[in-house]
């Protein structure tokens, strides 16, 4: 498990007018360090050229160094100019790495127009200044992008990685290494190097859609070679979403893969990477380590350049697989399930709530009947694992006409003496939010009679789910949680009287990220727990091939509307049988989350049709979120 965090800076770097080569864009640059000092080198792209043909606009290459103060950038000028035969329509898209007291500045060469497979090759800038290049080179004789060096030989030959027929998919990452660099623009090593090209390849492709193309040029950690790359999916359709991943590969035989992200880490979210002159793009250029942390420095809207972190201890036990479990499901699940002759359940017990209370923790569970309506059953448990009481008959059934078919997914909040029950009322057309509370004392003797007479806290006619209540006020106000759409919202209520406040705003705090996991839609899990860094508080989130899982976030103390962290990959997700297979299959979806000491408890439905648990060190979950 790990973060990733964008730069406040961002974007670090922005096209200028005051220099007519970099007046449309100035992005995908690619960190290098020279004399102690940090320089950017980056694809500079001008407005469109009026008094030539064709009016295109061009891109060269060149150099910021980094200030005092990172990320900002200064001493800007051109650094490769498209001045040689394989070159002059364009220089695009440098990664550049330091071999033998030289910069070798890899990029993209456009050598016709219109733009297509036969033009477009790799080339090489050679320099020992990063102000003059002293020769030029093309590389590839055949149609490739994103190449880049290793910083250092292995087993003494210089080793490539590049990106094959990328204008004429499939496309493939691959490895090549030389002797020595006049090999590298040798057209009869391509030759041969071609003829054996599946041995060359790097296989991280997930479907066949897929697009690759290489990001920075690798970077040396204790496990392997770090290789940050672009992940394209659904390539070439009007769904295309542009990722970022990590791959790890063997110091000594690159072509074998040690480890990889699960899937992208990282797709447009800030607004610097939807709106610019490519729109919903983020494409990793470079990364180095730094403070403890890998920096990925990518182009956002092929105009910007922008900058994250991860860290990289979690980065690294994520993709080798030794990072140690953090979620344990208990080997009893499920501890709850549909029982013979009880027909208010018989169709599935699932989305418990849970509250600690006298020694005890307490679910209130959904039950779905055979016609589908849903009312809430109880169960007590000691140990927080096994069950030691479960009710014979509903504890909350449905008692007004917006929620005739059914009670759904409820939270439990304790505000003062009261316990506050949100869930999902439903009346056969529109789901929305109802509220009822009972006191504490009505609630462990289980006079469930005492229930308050519950109210609608929604709009009306606007679907709206997955709501609960934070436990403190925030600046004298209740913060409630809700979900319209595909988003979670909250909004601040004067008082806990739904007769005078309800929700009327939608203040969004999380997004689905589209082309990851969590890319489809998401809701709050669970009621947001307290800890010194922040308020956990975990979600479900739902994929394109909608799988339901669960991740965290930590929003911030004194204002729970800044989500200072939040997980990359599942925190948890569908893997035991009675998980994938069920009313509705692959769901796992939390509803209450109880922390006792240093253990957490996370109960959940799973496939809609029974109930689990599972724990974690909530130190471990915290130290996943660190940014």
């Amino acid at each position: 498990m790990f973060t990733l965090t964008r730069s406040e800076h961002n974007p670090i770097l922005s096209p200028t007018k005051d220099h007519p080569w970099e007046a449309a864009a100035a992005f995908n640059g690619c960190p290098i360090i020279h004399n102690k000092d940090l320089y950017l080198v980056y694809r500079a792209m001008s407005e469109p050229q009026l008094l030539r043909e064709p009016h295109i606009r061009m891109s060269v290459i060149a150099r910021a160094k980094e200030m005092k103060e990172k990320r900002h950038f200064t001493d800007r000028k051109v650094l490769v100019k498209p001045d040689a035969a394989f070159d002059k329509f364009g220089c695009e898209d440098p990664r550049v790495t330091r071999l033998d007291d030289k910069y070798y500045i890899f990029y993209t060469a456009l050598g016709g127009y219109p733009f297509s497979a036969e033009n477009i090759r790799t080339a090489v800038a050679i320099s020992k200044d990063l102000d003059t290049i002293t020769e030029k080179h093309q590389i590839t004789p055949f149609n490739s992008k994103g190449i880049a060096m290793f910083p250092e030989r292995i087993n003494g030959k210089i080793g490539l990685l590049l990106t094959v027929n990328t204008d004429h998919p499939p496309d493939d990452i691959c490895y090549a290494e030389f002797e020595k660099p006049e090999d590298m623009w040798s057209p009869e090593y391509w030759a041969e190097w071609m003829k054996n090209l599946d041995a060359h390849k790097i296989s991280i492709r997930r479907w066949p859609d897929d697009h690759l193309e290489l990001g920075a040029a690798p970077v040396k950690t204790e496990l392997g070679w770090l290789v940050v790359y672009s992940h394209i999916q659904k390539y070439g359709s009007d769904h295309v979403v542009f990722g970022i991943e990590v791959v790890l590969l063997d110091l000594k035989n690159p072509r074998n893969v040690i480890g990889r992200t699960k899937g992208p880490f990282m797709v447009p979210d800030a607004y610097y990477e939807l709106i610019g002159q490519v729109p919903n793009i983020v494409f990793p250029s470079g990364a180095l380590i730094r403070d403890d942390k890998l920096e990925i420095y990518y182009g956002a809207t092929d105009t910007y350049c922008a900058v994250a972190t991860i860290p990289l201890d979690n980065l690294l036990k994520s993709i080798t697989g030794h990072e140690k479990t953090l979620v344990t499901r208990f080997p009893g699940n499920p501890i709850i399930a549909p029982r013979p002759g009880f027909a208010w359940e018989a169709r599935g017990t699932l989305n418990p709530a849970a509250i600690d209370l006298d020694g005890s923790i307490h679910l209130l569970y959904r039950a779905a009947a055979d016609n589908n309506i849903s009312t809430l059953g109880y169960a007590r448990s000691e140990d927080g694992l096994s069950i030691d009481e479960r009710s014979d008959k509903p504890a909350y059934f449905p008692r007004m006409d917006f929620e005739k078919m059914g009670c759904e997914d409820p939270r439990l909040v304790p505000i003062g003496d009261r316990i506050y029950m949100s869930y999902t009322a439903y009346d056969g057309v529109t789901p929305c939010v109802a509220v009822t509370s009972i006191t504490r004392k009505d609630f462990l003797a289980k006079k469930w009679g005492a229930w308050t007479e519950p109210q609608v806290i929604t709009p009306p006619g606007i679907a709206n789910k997955d709501s609960t209540f934070l436990p403190e006020t925030v600046n004298g106000k209740y913060m409630v949680f809700h979900r319209v759409n595909e988003s979670v919202c909250v909004d601040f209520l004067n008082s806990l009287d739904f007769s005078k406040d309800r929700i009327n705003e939608c203040i969004e705090i999380l997004s689905p990220r589209r082309g990851m996991w969590d890319g489809g839609k998401v809701g709050l899990a669970a009621p947001p727990v307290k800890t010194k860094e922040g308020w956990l508080m975990l979600y479900h989130g739902v994929s394109w091939s909608t799988t339901y899982r669960v991740g965290a976030v930590l929003l911030d103390l004194k204002d729970p509307t800044i989500v200072k962290a939040r997980t990359v990959i599942p925190l948890f997700e569908p893997h035991a049988e009675y998980e994938h297979k069920g009313i509705v299959p692959n769901v796992v979806f939390p509803c209450g989350f109880v922390v006792r000491g240093k253990t957490a408890f996370m109960y959940y439905g799973a496939a809609d049709n029974v109930i689990g648990v599972a724990t974690m060190k909530v130190s471990a979950l915290l130290k996943t979120l660190e940014t």
